[in-house]
């Protein structure tokens, strides 16, 4: 299996009117650096090899596709699979990033990684391969999200990063990008190990590339196993970077729909989601063009999710650019559909999703029984669920 394809648009930083890069002159020659260094990489068979070797005996790749036959039978229509990157080590989608770029660093001649997490599953993922390569690792973390995430809080400290607390702002994941984006502004001779598909060209196009093989497994499994494509492949959204590693394995099958997921949280009409896509505008953040929910001064609004990991008001801009030339559909489900849904795959399957993931699952409960019992919907499962135990737990008592 090869990961190192490199779209023509994305080494330009833009899919359609979004992406770029629009940072302060003392980032343009570091995120230069950093683009032409992975260009290079990208075409190295060495660094493919030694990538894939990790996937398989560091991570666990591929990871398995499961067929959810006790929760089909009770929704009935439709067949649900999903592709599990809830058993990577770290235990969720991020690792496959957090390892392509450290060894971009390592290439580089960089020591020391500075990171964001919302859902404290990219700060887990940097800091292991931190420990794995011998670098420094500094993870910045909204002071909300410090607390409702302390077991992954826990596991980053265990493994010798540094978790600075960001109590400015709402002191979530948007708060936390912008910290580390300062951080590396400061010191650009760092490593900034962006854990999602958005940020300042190169980063959509690089964190793309090494989610990819998301999709490039799970078409290659249904294949297998099917012998045809999934009628729809389905993930939660919130930077975006599950849901295009899954997407991008068939964005060119147009007999395949494809649908993201992002979080009404308490409703749309309450203003207390942070659903970019659903009912955002483009507009700029964190240094790119995409799509963005701005507050009556233009200003990225403050944002609101369950879901440490969803709540950040931009998304990719790949995703922005599927929305408007209409091959994705990107749709909302709320906070109370979520936990529906977390529960559901609980006690049916023995699988305790991650919240984030739950969101695309909620959306496959509803989807499911108005598909016909031949055609099969296929769920990014992102994460596992040990992260939220606590938050779960405190909201039934």
């Amino acid at each position: 299996m090869t990961v190192t394809t490199v779209d023509n648009a994305a080494k330009k930083g833009y899919y359609g009117a979004f992406g770029g890069r629009f940072v302060p002159e003392s980032l343009e020659r570091p995120l230069e650096e950093l683009s032409e260094a992975f260009l290079e990489a990208a075409s190295d068979p060495e660094f493919e090899r030694e990538y894939m070797r990790l996937m398989r005996e560091y991570v666990g790749r591929p990871s398995a596709i499961t067929e959810c036959l006790n929760l089909g039978d009770k929704l009935g229509g439709g067949r649900l699979f999903l592709k599990r990157e809830d058993l990577n080590h770290t235990g969720a989608h991020k690792i496959n990033n957090a390892i392509g770029q450290a060894l971009l660093a390592k290439r580089m001649g960089k020591t020391r990684l500075i990171a964001e997490t919302g859902a404290g599953m990219h700060g887990t993922a940097s800091a292991t391969v931190a420990a794995l390569m011998g670098m420094e690792c500094v993870v910045y973390m909204g002071a909300v999200d410090v607390a409702r995430q302390a077991p992954n809080v826990s596991r980053m400290k265990l493994l010798g990063a540094k978790v600075v607390s960001v109590a400015q702002g709402q002191g979530v994941l948007k708060d936390a990008v912008d910290a580390a984006l300062n951080a590396y502004v400061e010191d650009p001779e760092t490593f900034y190990l962006l854990g999602s598909a958005v940020g300042p060209a190169p980063y959509p196009s690089m964190v793309r590339h090494f989610q990819s093989i998301i999709g490039k497994e799970a078409r290659q499994q249904i294949l297998d196993r099917e012998d045809r494509l999934p009628d729809e492949i389905v993930a939660c959204v919130g930077g975006g970077s599950n849901a295009i590693g899954l997407f991008s394995g068939f964005i060119d099958d147009a007999s395949v729909a494809i649908t993201g997921v992002e979080p009404a949280g308490k409703g749309l009409e309450t203003g207390e989601h942070a659903a970019t896509l659903v009912v955002g505008s483009p507009g700029m953040i964190h240094g790119f063009k995409s799509y963005v929910l701005t507050d009556e001064n233009g200003d990225p609004a403050p944002v609101y999710s369950i879901s440490a990991g969803l709540d950040y008001p931009g998304v990719g801009p790949e995703h922005s650019y599927l929305k408007d030339s209409g091959r994705a559909t990107y749709v909302a489900v709320t906070d109370e559909e979520a936990l529906d849904a977390f529960h559901l795959l609980c006690r049916t399957e023995g699988i305790i999703p991650a919240l984030e993931s739950s969101h695309a699952l909620a959306y496959a409960v509803k989807r499911l029984p108005r598909m016909g019992s031949d055609e099969i919907l296929l769920v990014n499962l992102s994460g596992r669920g040990d992260k939220d135990m606590d938050q779960i737990m405190a909201l039934e008592k």
